[in-house]
C-alpha cells in the first residue's frame, strides 16, 4: 500500500505551490487505495505559530483532503531525533567519530570562505554555502550547548562502502534509479548540520526519522528539494532506515517566473478563497 505524506511547517500561510504538492500526494495515494498522512514540521518553535497551523488544517480541508488524526508533530519527537543523533555520533572509522561539534556562526563561515588563502569562489549546496570544515578536528566530547553538530561527510561516505549500490528510485515524467555519488555528497553538500544549537535537531535528520516512523513509501515534494534527496538517502543508509520512492514535481511560479514562497500572500490559499476561488478552480489552475 502506498503511503504518501504532506509535511508543511506552520511558519506562514499555504500557497498554490503547497496545494500542488498536497494534491499530487493525496491523489497518488488515494487512486491506488493507499493512505495520505499529514505531518506538522514544527521543530523551529520560534517561527512556528498556532494560527498558521490551524490555517493549514482549514486550507487542506477546504481543498477536500482528509487524513488520519492525530497528526504527527515534530515538536513532540525530540527523543527520537536525539536517539538517531546518538547513533550517528557513535559511528566512525576513527576515534574522532562520524560527527563533530561546530561553533561557527554564519558570519564565521562567510569570513572563512572569503579569506585569501581559500583561493576559490564560494560553493553552494542544498543548505546554502558549503561549510569549510573549520571545526572538523573537534571531538564530540568537547561539545557545549553553544555548538551545533555536523556530519563528517567524508567519513560518512566511506562508511557506506560502494555507493553505486546505494540510491533511490524516482518517479515522474522520467522514472529512474539514481545512485549516490561520493563527489556530489562531499563537494556539493558538504558537512551538513545534524543538530542546530537552538533546536537540537535539523530538517535533514528529522525528516528521515519521521518518514521511517510513519512508514512512508512515497515522498512527493518540489523539484527544489531534489538536491537534498541524496543527503536523506545517505542518512537512511547510515541509520538502516528504508528509502522511499521520490517524486520531485515542477515548481509553481508567480507571473514573474519566481518560485512561490510564503511571502506571496496574494497567492495564499486563504486569500484566494476570500476572492471567491473554489477547490475546483485551484485544481484547474494547477493540474492539467
Amino acid at each position: 500500500m502506498n503511503i504518501e505524506r504532506f509535511a508543511p511547517s506552520p511558519t506562514g500561510f499555504l500557497h498554490l505551490g503547497h496545494a500542488f504538492s498536497a494534491l499530487t500526494a493525496f491523489d497518488a495515494a488515494t487512486s491506488r487505495g493507499g493512505q495520505f498522512l499529514l505531518r506538522i514540521e514544527d521543530i523551529d518553535t520560534a517561527r512556528c505559530k498556532p494560527a498558521f497551523e490551524q490555517a493549514i488544517f482549514d486550507d487542506l480541508h477546504w481543498l477536500g483532503l482528509n487524513w488520519p488524526t492525530p497528526v504527527m508533530r515534530q515538536s513532540t519527537r525530540m527523543q527520537s531525533y536525539d536517539a538517531a543523533l546518538a547513533r550517528l555520533t557513535d559511528m566512525g572509522l576513527t576515534d574522532m567519530g562520524l560527527c563533530y561539534p561546530c561553533a561557527c556562526t554564519r558570519r564565521d563561515i562567510t569570513e572563512a570562505l572569503s579569506a585569501p588563502q581559500e583561493g576559490a569562489a564560494q560553493q553552494f549546496g542544498p543548505d546554502g554555502v558549503i561549510y569549510p570544515r573549520t571545526c572538523c578536528t573537534r571531538s564530540m566530547a568537547d561539545r557545549t550547548t553553544a555548538d551545533a553538530v555536523r556530519l563528517d561527510m567524508r567519513k560518512a561516505v566511506a562508511l557506506c562502502g560502494d555507493l553505486s549500490k546505494r540510491g533511490y528510485r524516482e518517479i515522474g515524467e522520467a522514472p529512474r534509479w539514481t545512485p549516490l555519488e561520493a563527489a556530489y555528497l562531499i563537494e556539493r553538500c558538504g558537512d551538513i548540520v545534524l543538530a542546530r544549537r537552538d533546536i537540537g535537531t535539523s530538517y535533514h535528520l528529522a525528516v528521515v526519522v519521521d518518514d521511517a516512523a510513519q512508514q512512508i513509501t512515497h515522498v512527493t515534494r518540489g523539484a527544489d528539494m531534489a538536491p537534498a534527496t541524496p543527503i536523506h538517502v545517505l542518512l537512511q543508509t547510515l541509520l538502516d532506515l528504508p528509502t522511499p520512492t521520490y517524486r520531485h514535481h515542477r515548481l509553481i511560479r508567480d507571473d514573474t517566473g519566481k518560485r512561490l514562497a510564503k511571502r506571496h500572500d496574494a497567492l495564499a490559499l486563504q486569500t484566494l478563497r476570500e476572492q471567491g476561488w473554489t477547490p475546483t478552480d485551484v485544481r484547474a489552475a494547477l493540474i492539467p
